[in-house]
């Protein structure tokens, strides 16, 4: 009982037209309209197999986007001498601090929104620490009267003990007007370099990253046609790349990463200019800086993930769709044989008749090895043993033999 249950049912796959339909004038039209349809779907599959290996491959790549970084840079002053009143009693306490004239500058920063995005497809933005390398702050102060350290480094390490922040504060003593100047590395993706000006101006950039500049240089080398005609591997230096490369005449395509290191530097980094004056309010609004910051492209990875992994019920439906289609051309054929078999017999009946007489007559001798064949169709080993005349057909051809025979006596008599 479980084995007819337990066995799955076999599916059609084949969803062409029978080559008899193909052929008829009746149906030409028709099949040529289904033949092109065919022809398309095979096309789109093509196309789609073809892009989605693309796909495949540039996430293989990481994808990287180029975000704006707003920098934002204020100052809050407390203690100073136009913020309290005189009163000789109130003498600064040099352990909580109060009353000791003191300023807090705060460096802040947030990644602004690309115009027009959809709500789905925001992502958490990065904190404003994550985008940072190493910072330096820099206070113009006179040490002797401000021995409290006139630099704040700040450098980037991995791990669970550097936490990710939106900003940082510096706080220091003082009522004089101090010059800061904040000095920013990026942290960018993929990670960016400073091409010396002798290459950068052959190539027209200035900073981009290193498989950017091999790019930009092999294009350069085939527009200028740089690459040996013999063998395409090898390339000969014009005159501004041999100046470049040290008088090198001719190198093979191997070697492009490695002369591109001797011309990349670390990028100049980000210096923002900014002035603390304690004898005068804060301003009410932060000063802002706009800077331009390479980045992983979230977003595209995900829709991309997204249509190469397909989703489950498009698969499904297109699954059904072409086993509908499969059972369509298989119905399509079963009901012209019906329609042959019909035609054939209502043009000559008795001539229909009688050839499907001598056919099957044909194949029960063929069945018994009686007639004009003589048995030669069953194998004569298999007539030499005696359980090949059990078999459950014999009792049947015999009634069969019997009743020929008989049929043939009876109109010999007559």
């Amino acid at each position: 009982m479980d084995g007819p249950k337990a066995a799955k049912k076999r599916k059609i796959t084949d969803k062409s037209v029978p080559h008899a339909i193909l052929h008829n004038p009746d149906f030409a039209q028709d099949s040529q309209m289904y033949q092109d349809l065919l022809a398309m779907e095979r096309k789109l599959d093509w196309t789609m197999m073809r892009k989605k290996a693309e796909i495949q491959d540039a996430l293989a790549r990481t994808p990287s986007t180029t975000r704006t970084l707003r920098i934002f840079l204020s100052h809050t002053v407390s203690g100073q001498a136009w913020q309290t009143t005189p009163d000789l009693n109130d003498a600064p306490n040099f352990d909580t601090g109060e009353g000791i004239p003191a300023w807090s500058m705060k460096i802040e920063g947030r990644l602004l929104e690309l115009p027009n995005q959809r709500m789905r497809d925001k992502s958490s933005l990065r904190k404003f620490s994550t985008f940072i390398k190493r910072m330096i702050v820099e206070l113009d102060r006179d040490p002797a009267l401000y021995p409290d350290g006139n630099m704040v480094e700040w450098p980037r390490a991995i791990g669970p003990q550097n936490p990710q922040l939106d900003g940082f504060t510096v706080r220091r003593t003082g009522d004089m007007p101090t010059k800061v100047r904040v000095i920013i590395n990026l942290e960018q993706f993929p990670e960016q370099y400073r091409v010396v000006p002798e290459l950068g101006n052959i190539l027209g950039i200035k900073e981009d990253s290193r498989v950017g500049v091999i790019q930009h240089l092999w294009n350069y080398i085939k527009i200028q046609g740089l690459q040996d005609k013999a063998d395409r591997r090898m390339i000969h230096s014009d005159e501004k790349l041999r100046y470049i490369f040290n008088g090198k005449e001719t190198f093979s395509f191997q070697q492009l990463p490695e002369l591109v290191n001797r011309c990349l530097a670390t990028p100049e980094p980000i210096v923002l200019h900014y002035t603390i004056d304690p004898n005068v309010p804060a301003p009410d609004r932060p000063l802002a800086w706009d800077v331009e910051v390479k980045m992983e492209d979230t977003a595209l990875k995900g829709k991309a993930t997204v249509m190469v992994q397909g989703n489950k019920e498009s698969m499904q439906t297109l699954a059904k769709l072409d086993e509908e289609i499969s059972t369509h051309a298989q119905s399509l054929h079963n009901s012209y044989l019906k329609r042959t078999f019909l035609q054939s017999f209502a043009q000559d009946p008795a001539h229909f008749i009688q050839t499907w007489l001598e056919s099957q007559s044909r194949d029960l001798e063929t069945v018994l090895g009686s007639g004009a064949s003589e048995g030669l169709s069953v194998r004569q080993e298999e007539l030499r043993r005696s359980e090949f005349f059990q078999l459950p057909w014999v009792e049947e051809a015999v009634a069969v033999q019997e009743g020929q025979r008989l049929a043939l006596k009876a109109t010999t008599g007559a």
